[in-house]
C-alpha cells in the first residue's frame, strides 16, 4: 500500500488482478446446513462455480454492465470486451476461491442481524483476463514513459493529465464494476438455485488506487495492493486458508495506515516452496480436522502455506474491529491442472 500525488498512477502497484475482491453473502439459514445437506450445497457450488485460466460461462443472471457506454471508450477496452463477457461469473486460479461456511454473528454487530451462526457464501476473484491484460498493456507503456533504475522499473507511473493515465484511470474503474458484477454473477446463481435471498451482502477489494485525501487535507492517490480500505465506519472481510477463519470488520480509519488494513492472512511461502516441503498427508489431516470438504486446489494453498489469521488480525486492532467470524467448510478452488507456477 503505498500513496502518490493526485494525478499519478503506477499500474504495478495496482496489480495484476485489478479489483480483486471479497464478497459475502449472509443467508437467514442455519449454518447446520452445511453438515445437513452437504451434498447439496456441494452441487450448488459445482453447477455455479467455473475456474480455471481462460474459463467461460454460457449462461447470465444479469449482464447489463455490459450495456455501459464506458465499454467503447478506449480501444484496449473495446479490444477486450468480448473475453470479458464469456467470463462473466467466473473465477481463476491460484487463491480464489467460493465457499460455504459458517458465519458466527454477534448480538447488534451486523446492520440488527439477531446474533447467531447463519450459512454464509464467500467468493474471492477479481477482473479475470480483463484485468490481467489492462495491467500488462498499461504497465509497459508507463515504464517507457517513466524512466527509472533497472530494480525500480516497476514503480514507473502514469500521469492523469496525460491521454494514457486517462485511458487506464477509465479501464480501472471499469474493471472494478467488472470485477464486483463477476461476484454479483456466482451469488445472485447460487441464491437463486438455493430459492433463499441473502439477508446481506458484504463486498470490499484491493489492488485498486483511490483518490483520497491524508489527515492534513493532502489529495493524494492510495495504492492498495494486497491492502483493502479501513476507513472510519467501513465494512470488509479479512480471510484466512481454506481451514482457518475469515473475519467480517469495520475499520476505524487510522490515519497512520492511510485508511488502510490487510486483505488476508498473506502466504508465509512461495508456491514452488509449498509444493516442494509441504506434506499431502499432514494436509489431508488439517481438513479432516477442521472438517472441510474440499474441491479441487492443490498443495500450494495448503493452510500451512499461509501466515497464521490470528496473528495477523491482533497486529491490526488499531486498524479495523471484529464484528463477526467465517469459518470455511465448503471449499471449491481450481483443479490441480489449472494451479499458477509460481
Amino acid at each position: 500500500m503505498l500513496a502518490t500525488t493526485a494525478n499519478t498512477i503506477i499500474p504495478f502497484a495496482v496489480g495484476v488482478d485489478i479489483a480483486c475482491r471479497m464478497c459475502l453473502s449472509i443467508f437467514d439459514l442455519p449454518a447446520s446446513m452445511i453438515d445437513l445437506e452437504t451434498d447439496l450445497l456441494k452441487s450448488l457450488l459445482m453447477q455455479n462455480t467455473y475456474f480455471g485460466m481462460g474459463c467461460t460461462t454460457k449462461s447470465y443472471h444479469d449482464s447489463s454492465l455490459f450495456d455501459s457506454k464506458m465499454w467503447g471508450e478506449t480501444k484496449v477496452i473495446r479490444g477486450l470486451k468480448d473475453k470479458a463477457y464469456a467470463q462473466l461469473g467466473t473465477s481463476g486460479t491460484g487463491n480464489h476461491f467460493v465457499e460455504w461456511g459458517e458465519l458466527t454473528i454477534a448480538d447488534g454487530a451486523l446492520n440488527g442481524i439477531p446474533a447467531g451462526t447463519y450459512l454464509s457464501l464467500l467468493s474471492h476473484s477479481g477482473s479475470r483476463g480483463f484485468g490481467g491484460s489492462v495491467a500488462d498493456y498499461y504497465s509497459k507503456i508507463a515504464m517507457t514513459k517513466t524512466k527509472l533504475p533497472p530494480e525500480a522499473k516497476h514503480l514507473a507511473w502514469l500521469d492523469l493529465d496525460k491521454d494514457e493515465g486517462q485511458e487506464y484511470w477509465i479501464a480501472m474503474n471499469l474493471a472494478g464494476e467488472y470485477a464486483s458484477a463477476n461476484h454479483h454473477e456466482i451469488h445472485n446463481k447460487i441464491a437463486r438455485a438455493l430459492n433463499r435471498a441473502p439477508v446481506m451482502m458484504i463486498e470490499n477489494h484491493h489492488n485498486f488506487a483511490w483518490q483520497e485525501q491524508l489527515a492534513d487535507g493532502t489529495e493524494v492517490m492510495v495504492h492498495r495492493k494486497g491492502a483493502t480500505p479501513a476507513g472510519e465506519g467501513v465494512l470488509g472481510i479479512i480471510p484466512g486458508s481454506m481451514s482457518t477463519p475469515g473475519f467480517v470488520v469495520r475499520g476505524k480509519g487510522d490515519a497512520t495506515s492511510i485508511n488502510s488494513a490487510s486483505h488476508g492472512a498473506g502466504r508465509l511461502m512461495s508456491r514452488s516452496a509449498a509444493i516442494k516441503t509441504l506434506s499431502r498427508e499432514a494436509i489431508a489431516a488439517n481438513l479432516i480436522d477442521k472438517r472441510i470438504t474440499l474441491i479441487g486446489s492443490d498443495v500450494d494453498e495448503a493452510p500451512m502455506a499461509y501466515k497464521d489469521i490470528h496473528t495477523v488480525m491482533a497486529a491490526q486492532q488499531n486498524l479495523v474491529e471484529v464484528l463477526a467470524k467465517f469459518e470455511p467448510r465448503i471449499v471449491r478452488m481450481a483443479d490441480p491442472k489449472e494451479r499458477p507456477e509460481d
